[in-house]
């Protein structure tokens, strides 16, 4: 065995088999190196932008919730004034309905007094002819009298 011939033969050998290698090996290897390579950075990349979505929607998130506790704020204050205003309609109403029910109590007590006076006057005109016909010891003829009646009963 000659040692140059086996040298040549392993050369040989080991020549096809690099050629083989880089033929047949070595693209799927690297396609599938440089797949998991882009995988990866696709992987990075959508993470970085699931980030910045994140920072985002919580920064919007944030204003939203702002925002609400304004509105909030104000539909509050809206209502604690609206809440005052009915509570001074309802004083106002309540003092314009005192005032009518006062002013008509008056009316009323003014008419009872009226009444009154009236009935004492018709009595006192009974009575002032009653006393007469005594001191007179004659009847006094009413209607005959009437206008002097009439006239004592304006007078009282």
């Amino acid at each position: 065995m000659n040692l140059n011939a086996t040298l040549i033969g392993q050369a040989i050998a080991f020549a096809v088999f690099v050629l083989f290698c880089m033929k047949y090996v070595w693209p799927p290897i690297t396609a599938a190196l440089a797949e998991r390579q882009k995988k990866i950075a696709d992987g990075l990349d959508a993470a970085d932008r699931a980030k910045r979505d994140l920072e985002l929607a919580q920064a919007s998130a944030a204003d939203q919730l702002r925002s609400s506790k304004e509105q909030a704020a104000k539909i509050i204050e809206q209502a604690n004034k609206r809440a005052n205003q009915i509570v001074e309609e309802a004083k106002e109403q309540a003092m314009a309905e005192g005032q009518r029910l006062k002013a008509a109590a008056q009316a009323e007590i003014e008419q009872d007094v009226n009444r009154a006076k009236e009935a004492l006057r018709g009595q006192v005109a009974v009575l002032a002819l009653a006393g007469a016909e005594k001191i007179l010891g004659a009847s006094v003829d009413e209607k005959a009298h009437s206008e002097l009646v009439s006239k004592l009963a304006a007078e009282l």
